[in-house]
């Protein structure tokens, strides 16, 4: 996947939702520059003192209140979050000066720095609290100190995936926090002071780590739950793998046969799909309906109708299957669904497909969905979570999310946990799922890139499930086995989904990478 991951960029064929660069100029106009704050809502102003260490607080966002669907969701208010986080650090970080701005991308970024050319700047705090605003690298490149943070299932993606490109880059000037304790963020403000002091030489990204590192929870005691997962040669596996078949559906048209893993690909148009859906069984989608409806733990914000029309989805997502002789599917939700192609969210079909050992992965993301179809085959048709994780060094957690998931993590025929039915997080449309998931088993994490026939890997403990509102209704909380420090470095190279499976796997792993001649990486 590029570093750009494609999920929160404008689809194409789709309407702007969010609020345009014009816009928000024209309504923040005082804001938008180092100088002119006093004309800038109360919440952005800072006093000025001289003879502290200024430090230019830069919130990269789309703006004040988010217009369109994106992550922590439509129609967040980032005001109050930004108040906190002014408050705190004022009251703080005695001998320092915050002047607070926001900027939605690299445009606004540079006029921000060419303004501080005559502002006596010490460093920025770049804050990433939309996932992918380029505002950060413009700030990196005046080559004075940046620390970067995280506003945690906001900016999380673009967080991700530009620290890895610093890290990689060996950026000495930008450090970065990823943690949900605003003590974190102060304690490694701190070190702007250090910098300062000691001039250009001072390597402000190994201070930082410093500071992270030692504040980073402990690792806690890895006991893990029984789990006898049994798993396939590798030889059988690829030859349940290559008896595979993935749907990949990615715009209006068709497209050429290919394969992943030894995996092939079709690519089928939107309008198969909905034609699909049109003609489902309306009978049988009440049926379905009438089965969420009894098992479901809770369902808020979601129509009896909308569940029928994601029962015919699910429906749908049978047939195209069956016409194809396929055992998963990959739709471009979002942009099937914003550009009108399709008129049901594909997650709770997703949802009955993964409990029944077939495949059903978001967003036409084909390496994923093949690392599931992978996975599916190893274990015997155990399900694959995909999911846009986020880390937090506060909890020494890694937090998986997304807005599908099985409640059959164990198999079809395994145990059954709890499952809600939701509106879809980002944009509170539709149904989707929170599948509140097993705590206290051993997971095996994996992402698969078929151009340099690698294998991405880490391990963790799941230890919970977040119900925070904002971001992907399903946040399964695990804590990695490994380097939490090492899980930061390869997002730019692999982008930010990750697919997430019950059980050890790191044995029969290495065994069907050894014999499909490919390498597993480890990523903690």
């Amino acid at each position: 996947m590029p570093t750009s991951d494609p999920k929160y960029r404008m689809l194409s064929g789709c309407p702007r939702s969010g609020m345009s660069r014009r816009r928000f100029l024209e309504g923040c106009a005082a804001c938008a520059g180092a100088a002119g704050l006093m004309g800038a809502p109360a919440w952005l102003r800072s006093s000025s003192q001289g003879g502290k260490t200024r430090i230019r607080v830069v919130y990269a966002l789309h703006g004040p209140i988010q217009e369109g669907p994106d992550w922590p969701n439509k129609g967040f208010d980032f005001r109050p979050a930004i108040e906190r986080i002014n408050a705190e650090l004022a009251k703080r970080c005695a001998g320092y000066e915050f002047l607070p701005t926001l900027a939605t991308g690299p445009e606004q970024a540079q006029k921000i720095v060419e303004d501080d050319k005559t502002a006596s700047i010490d460093g920025y705090l770049a804050y990433q609290m939309n996932c992918w605003n380029r505002v950060a690298q413009t700030l990196a490149g005046t080559g004075k100190p940046v620390l970067y943070a995280d506003f945690q299932y906001g900016g999380s993606g673009g967080f991700l995936v530009y620290t890895a490109g610093f890290l990689r880059a060996g950026a000495k000037n930008v450090g970065f926090v990823a943690s949900s304790n605003i003590d974190d963020l102060v304690e490694a403000v701190k070190c702007f002071g250090g910098a300062k002091a000691a001039g250009p030489t001072y390597d402000f990204a190994g201070a930082a780590g410093r500071v992270r590192m030692m504040r980073t929870a402990r690792a806690g005691r890895l006991s893990i739950a029984p789990d006898a997962v049994k798993t396939l040669s590798a030889e059988e596996t690829i030859r349940l793998m290559k008896a595979s078949k993935i749907l990949a559906v990615r715009s209006n048209e068709a497209g050429p046969a290919s394969t992943v893993m030894g995996i092939p690909v079709v690519q089928i148009p939107f309008a198969e799909v909905n034609e699909a859906w049109a003609a489902a069984d309306k009978a049988e989608a009440r049926a379905i309906a009438d089965r969420w409806q009894k098992t479901a733990a809770l369902i808020e914000g979601v129509s009896r109708a909308e569940l029928e029309n994601s029962a015919a989805m699910y429906l749908a997502e049978k047939a195209v299957l069956k016409k194809h002789g396929a055992n998963a599917i990959a739709i471009n939700c979002l942009g099937g669904f914003y550009g009108g192609h399709i008129h049901a969210y594909p997650c709770l079909g997703f949802h009955e497909l993964n409990n029944e050992g077939l495949v059903g992965g978001c967003e036409c993301d084909v390496p994923s969905a093949a690392a599931m179809v992978t996975g599916a085959a190893l274990t015997g048709g155990r399900p694959g979570f995909i999911s846009d994780p986020v880390i937090d060094t506060a909890k020494r957690q890694i937090i998986y999310a997304h807005c599908v998931a099985s409640n059959k993590v164990f198999g079809p025929k395994g145990a059954v946990n709890p499952f809600q039915i939701l509106t879809h997080s980002e944009d509170r449309q539709c149904a989707s799922v929170r599948s509140l998931l097993p705590s206290g088993y051993l997971t095996t994490t994996i992402e698969v890139s078929e151009a340099r026939k690698e294998i991405l890997f880490h391990q963790a403990k799941a230890v919970g499930n977040d119900p925070d509102d904002r971001a992907c209704r399903t946040k399964l909380a695990a804590e990695p086995v490994g380097d939490i420090e090492k899980l930061f470095t390869m997002w730019d190279q692999w982008g930010w989904h990750r697919v997430t499976f019950y059980g050890d796997l790191k044995k029969p792993l290495y065994a069907l990478a050894e014999a499909m001649g490919w390498k597993v990486v480890e990523e903690a």
